[in-house]
């Protein structure tokens, strides 16, 4: 038998983290002198405990390694490779974040920011002081949104909204899944209202999603058999921030291609990234709507759960960009070429809209199916 503190040494894990371990039963000591208390460990536990100190360093949370330590090695390394392919998924989001802070906070800037940059009377607006007799090119979101029930289900339990500013389409779940989806994008409305400079979009975007959070858990209560997902865009005359979380989608039409700018936080997703599945198995899984994160009850909004917490990013707008947000309801049933082939034919957001919920439903309706299309168009402002 090996002492604490030799087998600390030998596994290169504190004496104080071993205690910590033995008290949530994730790595129990061979035994325990009943008199003093004294933890002495087997020399074939250091493996154990050599996994443990190793998923730490990885970040991977104490209860994903109690499961991954009860598991053959095979099964233990799938965990570890889904776990991993999460991290890099959420790293991504974060990475894209970065990079916009560093290019906002670097770039050159003469005397003060203009309240609005496309303000050709700005004084503190130098492209536009130097262009005053021109015309300025301003762009600007036309969106149409449209939810049906679909041919299945009893109920709508989407939630779809476009408004001034703010796109939004939610997916609710359980018993109370249509007030979870509405009091989510209901948060977010009041975007709306101002204007929003890119540069302090990341704060308001803060306080919208720690509301939605909190609005949510209100509607649901201490269950998190409730809840909703949420795909969020908001605009702000140059960029749209996007909040995602769950298997809603964003879809972006860019010179005649179709991408999809949204990561599903599904079982089924996660097994496509380790290549456990092929695309076409995916379609057919029996978990491909079992969700890795949504907005949920079961806690308090002040400390949410890593599972409730919606990826955040930026994109760059174009002029003649056509967005589109929906829920599952249509992207499982409707092919994405099928989705392209509408996105880049429809004339208007309203065509688009009517032409996509009809063939979900033409497909057999199975689920609610809600959509926002947005087009970026550019307007000429004021000489």
């Amino acid at each position: 038998m090996m002492t604490i503190g030799a087998f600390s040494k030998a596994c290169r894990l504190s004496p104080k983290a071993l205690r910590l371990y033995d008290e949530l039963e994730l790595l129990r000591p061979a035994r325990v002198d009943p008199e003093t208390g004294y933890r002495y460990y087997a020399p074939e536990q250091l493996e154990q405990a050599r996994l443990v100190a190793w998923l730490r360093r990885l970040g991977m949370p104490l209860a994903e390694i109690r499961e991954v330590r009860a598991l053959e090695p095979a099964d233990a390394a799938r965990e570890i490779r889904a776990f991993w392919s999460r991290v890099e998924a959420e790293t991504a989001s974060r990475r894209d974040l970065a990079s916009f802070l560093v290019d906002h906070l670097t770039r050159p800037r003469t005397g003060p920011c203009p309240s609005n940059p496309n303000d050709p009377n700005d004084p503190s607006n130098r492209n536009n002081r130097s262009n005053r007799s021109k015309e300025t090119t301003m762009l600007e979101l036309r969106c149409a949104t449209l939810s049906d029930t679909g041919r299945v289900r009893p109920a709508n339990q989407d939630t779809a909204y476009a408004g001034a500013r703010v796109l939004a389409v939610a997916d609710g779940f359980g018993s109370g899944g249509a007030p979870a989806s509405g009091a989510a994008v209901e948060a977010f409305k009041f975007l709306d209202d101002e204007p929003l400079p890119a540069g302090s979009v990341l704060n308001l975007l803060e306080d919208a999603v720690h509301g939605a959070t909190e609005a949510v858990r209100e509607v649901a209560g201490p269950t998190d058999e409730v809840g909703t997902t949420l795909t969020a865009m908001v605009w702000t005359g140059s960029q749209l921030a996007l909040v995602h979380i769950g298997d809603s989608r964003a879809y972006l039409l860019r010179d005649g291609g179709l991408f999809r700018i949204t990561h599903d936080h599904t079982v089924v997703q996660s097994m496509l990234d380790e290549g456990r599945l092929t695309p076409e198995e995916a379609t057919v899984h029996p978990q491909r709507a079992l969700l890795l994160k949504a907005l949920t009850g079961g806690g308090p909004a002040s400390a949410p759960a890593p599972a409730s917490v919606p990826d955040v990013r930026l994109h760059d707008a174009r002029a003649g960009d056509r967005y589109l947000l929906c829920s599952d309801g249509l992207s499982a049933v409707v092919p994405e070429d099928t989705l392209k082939e509408t996105l880049r034919t429809s004339s208007e957001p309203a065509e688009a809209v009517r032409t996509l919920v009809a063939g979900a439903n033409a497909s057999g309706g199975p689920d609610n199916v809600s959509c926002v299309v947005a087009d970026v168009v550019s307007t000429a402002g004021p000489r």
